[in-house]
């Protein structure tokens, strides 16, 4: 029981018997709040609240919670409604303590950085005393700590209700907090952030799974949803389980990981894969189990077994662009601009993307604007905006612009040398000055962004050339990557594998065979990424469910595909998009809506759902081939 249920002189009593007489406030006070008093006595009780650490240092643990941050990202998310809607703040910690995420009321934030309840800031025990933070990691157990319960006075009128995460084995990864105004923090609160954490720990130990992984339940309906227990089982052994794991099998960690299997499953186990089974546990009680094959990073052998498997089950896998997306995270975070290079199709926007998720932005917008698709007419309005009747055809109220619409967050300019050379000069401005105007005129609006840039140009040779300013592009080019081509990358075979599970042979339940793989993987993809995505939609929409898609079922050209080419510096050329890459897609998108129809005797309508397009693609194709305008669907 806590303050929740007593009353606050309650409270009160026990730190005049702790603090002024030394005595055990066990009595009045909850035992874990108790226990924690008595761990925090050598924190200073008249210590000033600690400034956050330097950014820099900040942005280094949160690379190394990465894992932590991305699957905790959606509970984050989820809580922030509720954060929110009762003044309160959501937070994520490191193992540690170290605050790494913080949002929610706009209200209350700013009073909780007034006692450094902010990110970069510690609040294990050893730092703040008695909080739910640092006191639910020592205790491991999800628990509220309630006004006076807190060991520092100046930490009195928070209220918090915090559980911790654990990996599967039983290490403590970070910890979720719920945290405002004593009299907001209720016991609804310390339930959902205990469901939050069970769901961080659910994706978490998928996400890092490698070998088999058991899911069961003994009630059927559960397998597949947070609520299920899991076990990853690698030669042999036991090597993780979750806590639902622990209880339904009545075990500690120690008493469960890196056991013989077979104590548990029997001799026969791996006849399981695949199949919904019972197994009974000691005692006769039977519960249902599936069995998934979820792989270990590494070998393309690896990649292909996995490509099978639940998108939800893949392990980690070979990231060839994540040392580049580290680099320029860091430089990002210092306020400093990157410049996104690479092939048509190689991927920068998604990198882009994941450089937003990752850097001191990632909970602020991202923005992005196509310069190379935006009429030269409307790029200007659509960058700084304008005002009311600025232009004919102006919105009645104007429109704030893109650049605006980016405060707090990132902005990303991609094809950025398709910029007109007249407007150039105004972005530069903005850039240097952090001031947009809009057109027509009013007051200037200071904004506060990081800017990404990408482009397939050279924009050196552009500069020589005239047609770009050299101040913007020392301006835009703080920090230079160099995306690989698809050919290039050394996780090419991991990279088609989850490719293709993401293009639908996860939902279709289809494997991938090694040799597939290799003739996927040793195709030169003139069209980068791009063109693997469109192809792997083909491939998986002319398979059947169930079916192992190998060599023979490729089409011709990348059953015989030219090798990789040898690396060289993608910044060096100005890849442009070729026919070389179109023409493969137009046969294979054309194939496949063929084999569509004849499987579904020519019924467009079912060849459409098929293939997951609408019916107007498949009369085109149709018109196409008899050389007349298409009809109307």
């Amino acid at each position: 029981m806590s303050e929740a249920q007593l009353p606050s002189v309650r409270v009160e009593q026990a730190r005049e018997l702790f603090f002024r007489q030394g005595r055990d406030p066990a009595p009045w006070i909850a035992p874990h709040i108790s226990r924690s008093w008595q761990r925090s006595r050598p924190v200073d009780r008249l210590c000033i609240d600690p400034e956050p650490m330097a950014l820099a240092l900040l942005s280094e643990r949160r690379e190394q919670a990465m894992r932590l941050l991305n699957c905790a990202q959606p509970e984050l998310d989820g809580l922030a409604e509720h954060a929110v809607g009762n003044g309160c703040v959501v937070i994520l910690s490191d193992a540690s303590g170290l605050i790494l995420e913080e949002i929610g009321s706009p209200d209350f934030l700013p009073k909780a950085e007034r006692i450094a309840l902010q990110p970069g800031v510690e609040w294990s025990e050893d730092h703040r005393g008695t909080n739910a933070i640092g006191t639910a990691l020592m205790e491991r157990e999800a628990l509220m700590v309630l006004g006076g319960e807190h060991y520092l006075a100046q930490n009195g009128a928070l209220g918090c209700a915090a559980a911790p995460i654990f990996t599967g084995r039983g290490e403590l990864a970070g910890a979720l907090d719920i945290s405002g105004e004593t009299a907001r923090v209720n016991p609804h609160a310390l339930g959902l952030v205990r469901m939050a954490a069970q769901q961080v720990e659910h994706r978490m130990m998928l996400a890092e799974a490698g070998g088999h992984v058991l899911r069961f339940h003994a009630r059927p309906a559960l397998i597949g949803t947070a609520r299920e227990g899991l076990m990853v089982i690698e030669g042999g052994r036991i090597v993780a389980a979750n806590r639902v794991a622990l209880e339904l099998f009545d075990r500690s960690w120690e008493g469960l990981l890196d056991l013989d299997v077979r104590d548990f499953l029997g001799p026969h186990w791996p006849r399981m894969e695949h199949r919904r089974s019972l197994l009974t546990l000691p005692g006769g009680r039977q519960i249902a189990t599936v069995m998934e094959r979820s792989g270990t990073p590494g070998s393309a052998r690896t990649a292909s077994r996995r490509a099978h498997a639940p998108d939800s089950l893949r392990a980690p896998e070979a990231d060839a662009v994540l040392p580049l997306l580290e680099r320029a995270v860091r430089v990002l975070n210092e306020g400093v601009s990157v410049l996104v290079n690479g092939e048509t199709g190689s991927g920068k926007e998604v990198f882009s993307r994941r450089l937003h998720a990752a850097s001191r932005r990632g909970t602020g917008p991202f923005v992005a604007v196509d310069c190379a698709s935006l009429p030269e007419t409307l790029i200007e309005s659509e960058l700084f905006g304008y005002e009311e009747g600025a232009f004919t055809g102006a919105r009645r109220k104007g429109m704030a612009g893109r650049i605006r619409e980016a405060h707090g967050g990132v902005l990303f300019l991609d094809e950025i040398a398709e910029i007109p050379l007249a407007l150039q000069t105004r972005l530069l401005r903005v850039l240097e000055e952090r001031v947009v105007t809009p057109l027509g005129g009013g007051q200037g609006v200071a904004v506060d962004f990081d800017l990404v840039c990408a482009t397939h140009g050279n924009l050196p040779a552009l500069v020589e050339a005239g047609r770009f300013r050299a101040d913007l592009m020392y301006r835009v080019a703080g920090f230079s990557v160099a995306l690989p081509s698809l050919s290039q990358r050394s996780d090419r075979h991991a990279l088609i594998a989850r490719l293709f599970l993401e293009s639908g042979g996860a939902a279709k339940h289809l494997r991938l065979e090694d040799d597939a793989l290799e003739a996927l993987a040793a195709y030169r993809w003139p069209g980068n990424v791009r063109e693997l995505r469109s192809t792997l939609r083909a491939i998986v929409a002319l398979a059947d469910p169930g079916d192992s898609v190998d060599a023979p079922a490729l089409p011709a050209h990348l059953r015989h595909g030219t090798p990789p080419v040898q690396p060289h510096d993608a910044t060096a050329t100005d890849a442009r998009p070729t026919s070389q890459a179109a023409e493969p897609l137009v046969a294979i998108t054309r194939h496949a809506i063929d084999e569509a129809l004849k499987a579904c005797d020519h019924d467009v309508a079912r060849a459409a759902r098929r293939l997951g397009v609408h019916r107007s693609t498949i009369y085109r194709h149709l018109a196409r081939q008899r050389g007349k305008p298409a009809a109307r669907p």
